[in-house]
């Protein structure tokens, strides 16, 4: 049965990421871009939603450079932060479980030798999944997996919450900064 979920899992990876590659080829997608554009702050927090999910990071992407034409750039980023930590924080509350029973037999496997378990779980890299996880929701890649990696690691909310806060806000202003060097 966990074979058939991996293979769904990804069936609908392979299958979100063909549908955003046709729709951001079709003419009313510019439309789209410019219908959230001219909501403002809330088209921020909207594209920040779409921009933790992996289906929807390019999308949210490219409205976060679209709208750092026209707003504030500070603002663009703290509503736009605020709705990819919203994001982050459904995926952690709804679906760690689901991801962790998944992710923890992969860990596991790699983690097989007793000794090399043992000095992984030490207080010296107890943080590595926390900080590992952190770097790949500051990064382009999928929130999904550090999500994942941080409910590994058993954490709590609010420090969830905090570090997505951190991740986001600088893969933020990276995305508006290079967006104002480009223009």
């Amino acid at each position: 049965m966990k074979t058939h979920r991996h293979h769904h899992n990804l069936a609908l990876l392979a299958f979100g990421l063909i549908s955003a590659i046709i729709i951001s080829r079709l003419p009313f997608f510019e439309t789209i871009i410019q219908s959230v554009s001219q909501l403002g702050f809330i088209g921020a927090f909207l594209s920040g939603l779409l921009f933790a999910s992996t289906f929807t990071v390019a999308t949210g992407g490219l409205l976060l450079i679209n709208l750092s034409n026209t707003l504030n750039p500070l603002l663009l980023i703290i509503f736009g932060v605020l709705g990819a930590v919203s994001a982050d924080l459904l995926i952690f509350l709804f679906v760690k479980d689901q991801i962790s029973t998944e992710v923890t037999p992969i860990y596991e496997k790699f983690i097989a030798h007793h000794h090399l378990k043992k000095i992984l779980h030490t207080r010296y890299f107890s943080w590595t999944l926390p900080v590992l996880g952190a770097l790949i929701i500051a990064s382009p890649l999928p929130d999904e997996l550090g999500v994942s990696l941080m409910g590994i690691s058993a954490m709590t909310i609010s420090k969830f919450a905090l570090i997505s806060l951190f991740s986001h806000t600088i893969g933020m202003i990276s995305l508006v900064l290079l967006a104002g060097a480009i223009s």
